[in-house]
């Protein structure tokens, strides 16, 4: 079987964020079985199946005349269709989403994080559960307990790093719940690091408007009554510029972010909703104590190796640093071989339908 995965998302935003991350990943563990390829410009008529590793409900993610061939789609989450009013679509966003539901429905086999985004996938878009895969992902290898405390130090130094602090690392959307982080670190009195470019960037979509979609988001600007998104990233800016126990890194290396985890004295994911929760492995593999929000993906992810707390009480959040499990180890066996046999199972499947 000639078998083509879309690698457009590790030379478009997408590379430093999740997408590129997995993208990257999967084409790596799945080796020849695969060929890499710009599903834009590719010519798709050689292959028996194109398998297109991104969905975003309101960017159009096919390329042209995809319907034409046998393909897979992986959907981490369908987050902007659970919480609308802070990932508004505007009018060619919703148009966008019908005409890909459309699309989704000749798709050979859906791919998935978790049962949770599964369950997600059928309520939203109407996808028969048995054309439905749940496949987990895993944190790369490099991720790991770190003995070297010259390279701790030095990472230390680079980053100017206090010698006790909580990591979060990935977007501050909506549904990450940053704004109840900081005030659970208030609480605890510690620094919170946060690691991801978007963080890095937040003042450029706080002031330049481009989060404004259609003629309703101008009219609640001009009216003083901004759109949710827009006025969450504005409190979050007030938030990091007033705030001196906020450190914001931006992008980092691998290597960097390795060490940063073994560092830090808590990792936290206190999201409202999450598809996966990937940083959250990545924690766990290095060693780190882990508190997450009690939600479905995430217990589902971390079940025995972190603790689990109210997302909506920053106080319980604070709880949830001093009652860490030291030394967590997952409940179940997570790794990127295991992603790609189980990926390459579904292409199986596809092909004899």
């Amino acid at each position: 079987m000639r078998i083509a995965i879309d690698a457009g998302p590790l030379t478009s935003g997408h590379k430093v964020r999740g997408v590129g991350f997995y993208t990257k990943s999967l084409i790596k563990a799945l080796g020849k079985n695969v060929e890499a390829i710009d599903a834009r410009t590719a010519n798709l008529t050689k292959y028996d199946l194109i398998h297109i590793p991104y969905f975003n409900p309101f960017l159009f993610s096919f390329p042209e005349n995809i319907s034409n061939y046998k393909f897979a789609v992986t959907i981490h989450d369908l987050i902007p269709l659970i919480y609308p009013k802070h990932y508004s679509p505007g009018i060619r966003g919703k148009l966008n989403f019908l005409k890909q539901k459309m699309i989704l429905k000749k798709a050979k086999a859906i791919i998935t994080d978790s049962e949770t985004s599964k369950k997600d996938i059928v309520r939203f878009l109407g996808i028969k559960q048995d054309k439905i895969h749940v496949v987990r992902l895993a944190a790369g290898k490099n991720f790991k307990k770190i003995s070297s405390t010259s390279i701790l130090y030095s990472i230390e130094v680079k980053y100017k790093l206090p010698k006790e602090f909580v990591l979060y690392v990935g977007d501050i959307n909506y549904n990450k719940n940053i704004p109840n982080l900081i005030k659970a670190c208030k609480i605890a009195k510690i620094t919170l690091v946060i690691v991801g470019k978007q963080a890095l960037d937040i003042e450029e979509l706080g002031q330049d408007l481009k989060i404004l979609k259609g003629p309703r988001d101008w009219m609640r600007y001009i009216l003083g009554r901004p759109h949710p998104e827009l006025a969450h990233y504005n409190q979050l800016v007030k938030e990091f510029k007033s705030n001196k126990n906020i450190i914001r890194l931006g992008f980092v290396s691998d290597d960097d972010l390795v060490a940063i985890y073994n560092l830090a004295t808590v990792y936290c994911q206190p999201s409202f909703y999450e598809g996966f929760g990937l940083p959250v492995l990545e924690a766990i593999a290095c060693g780190v104590p882990v508190v997450a929000a009690k939600t479905q993906a995430l217990v589902e992810l971390a079940e025995g190796a972190a603790v689990f707390v109210n997302p909506n009480d920053p106080e319980d959040i604070a709880r949830g640093f001093k009652k860490r499990i030291e030394n967590p180890k997952l409940p179940r066996e997570y790794s990127w071989e295991k992603t790609a046999k189980e990926t390459l199972e579904v292409y199986r499947k596809c092909l004899k339908k």
